[in-house]
């Protein structure tokens, strides 16, 4: 079974430790962090995606329900709740489960198994084909980004800068560019310098240590050439 990475989102602390011993003995789920707020697990979320949560549907300020619906699609919900009521709606969001408080291990374990075999089942899927799109944050909303669309990728500090191929304004993102990096498949986007990564079909020459994409002319860093020949090498873009 595939190993699913998750985090805990609940406001009482006594149920975040319940739970945190369950993800522990659990030997196909790897814990990345535990909250006891949906505005801290969101901006967690934002530079550590994860699998699957274990989210309580009552908490103050950003509910689990809402937190839910910020979620990127590959990112499944398991809620945790005291009230049986809310299981309805759970399924309008395409929650995958839901447990009733006080949660025993052996429904736990029945709900984590299930949503391992759906995520699994999703991953491999897309290793055939490679994703097709991100989700990123912009301004106050995640925004779904066509991979194909992209032409490169401005790291400045914080933020990166998606530049796209439909005439369209860059996308700002609160992200860091090697956070970025780590959500793009290698085999159609490389770091060619340590403020940007380009998608290499839109590669349209190579002078004098740039890459020119349209009016675009990006520097190629010295520690990044050698991964950049090793992108190209197979594809039909002529190197002197």
């Amino acid at each position: 079974m595939n190993t699913v990475s998750c985090i805990v989102v609940d406001d009482e602390p006594l149920a975040v430790k319940l739970m945190e011993s369950y993800v522990e003995k659990t030997p196909f789920l790897e814990l990345k962090g535990s909250f006891t707020s949906g505005k801290s697990a969101f901006a967690f979320l934002q530079e550590t995606p994860v699998d699957l949560l274990f989210c309580d549907i009552q908490m103050p300020n950003l509910s689990g329900m809402d937190l839910s619906k910020m979620l990127p699609e590959r990112t499944k919900v398991i809620f945790t709740t005291a009230f049986s009521q809310y299981a309805v709606e759970g399924f309008k969001v395409h929650a995958l489960d839901y447990l009733l408080k006080p949660i025993s291990y052996d429904d736990f374990l029945t709900a984590s198994s299930h949503a391992a075999k759906v995520i699994g089942g999703e991953k491999d899927t897309s290793a055939a084909d490679g994703p097709g799109s991100i989700f990123v944050k912009t301004e106050y909303k995640l925004q779904q980004i066509e991979l194909d669309k992209i032409t490169f990728i401005e790291g400045m500090k914080d933020y990166v800068k998606i530049h796209l191929d439909d005439g369209s304004d860059p996308v700002l993102s609160l992200m860091r560019l090697k956070t970025m990096e780590e959500k793009l498949p290698k085999d159609r986007f490389v770091r060619v310098q340590k403020s940007f990564i380009v998608r290499i079909p839109k590669i349209e020459a190579i002078e004098r240590n740039h890459i020119v994409i349209g009016k675009n002319r990006i520097p190629i860093g010295e520690t990044y050439r050698e991964y950049l020949y090793e992108a190209l090498s197979g594809t039909s873009l002529l190197l002197e």
